[in-house]
């Protein structure tokens, strides 16, 4: 995008941002931001694009779009929630904790259940202008494999999770992103471990040298988002981690139709 492109961008986003353009309504036809924001169509259509590749706003129609949201599926009401009567911790070190957990769910017979503790970890999807995205091919001894896998780390005690995604991602790759985005915090694996991931999500990052991190580091790589899906196929992508950012890039580039 060039530097006007970039501000309609910009003042579009900012718009949708601050509920100027609502969740749910439709946006102003392309005819009225043209000569608006005075932009021409095929810069602004490259704009628009953009924003529906970020999930901001949906094509519904021929040249007509809404801004994304609106629509909220019902929370079930009237379901009671376990109850926790206690923990005990039965082994801990500076990486993993192990707890009983003294639980009782509803119309069931109290029981301990066992629930590993770990870290709060935050990973980072880069996508640069060609649609590529950074990343590292590792071996890992777990699974005996080597892999693809997105930059990632441990969120200090009190550290912003942006923070940590930037901060990891220069460390293991020597690449320095731009603001990262967070698309979601989950749990990989619910039922018994606690670890809460982040996800983030930054366009475009500037070359500042070579990987600090020796023990993280891998070879580093731009992988075409195109490839994603055979990479994936092959049993190629590690971590679930770089399972859901890289399936969010390609979710969110399908709203446009590709």
């Amino acid at each position: 995008m060039g530097p006007k492109t970039l501000r309609v961008y910009e003042t579009i986003r900012s718009r949708i941002e601050s509920g100027q353009y609502r969740p749910g309504e439709k946006m102003p036809s392309e005819r009225t931001l043209s000569a608006e924001l005075e932009i021409g169509r095929t810069a602004l259509r490259q704009v628009l694009t953009r924003l529906a590749n970020e999930r901001l706003i949906k094509a519904y129609d021929r040249s007509a779009y809404r801004v994304m949201g609106g629509e909220r599926v019902p929370d079930p009401a009237g379901l009671e929630p376990w109850q926790i009567h206690g923990s005990r911790r039965i082994y801990e070190n500076r990486w993993v904790n192990l707890d009983l957990v003294d639980v009782e769910p509803p119309g069931v017979d109290r029981f301990e259940h066992h629930v590993v503790r770990l870290h709060h970890v935050a990973i980072t999807a880069v996508i640069d202008e060609q649609e590529r995205v950074l990343m590292l091919w590792r071996y890992r001894f777990v699974p005996e494999q080597w892999g693809w896998e997105l930059p990632g780390g441990i969120v200090d005690a009190n550290e912003d999770p942006a923070v940590t995604a930037a901060r990891e991602t220069e460390e293991e790759t020597g690449w320095r992103p731009a603001t990262v985005e967070h698309v979601v915090t989950y749990q990989p694996m619910i039922g018994m471990v606690d670890s809460p991931h982040e996800i983030f999500v930054a366009r475009g990052a500037e070359k500042v040298g070579e990987p600090t991190d020796a023990e993280e580091a891998g070879h580093v790589a731009w992988i075409p988002l195109d490839e994603i899906p055979t990479l994936m196929n092959e049993g190629k992508l590690m971590g679930s981690g770089t399972l859901v950012a890289l399936l969010h890039l390609l979710s969110s580039r399908s709203t446009t139709g590709r």
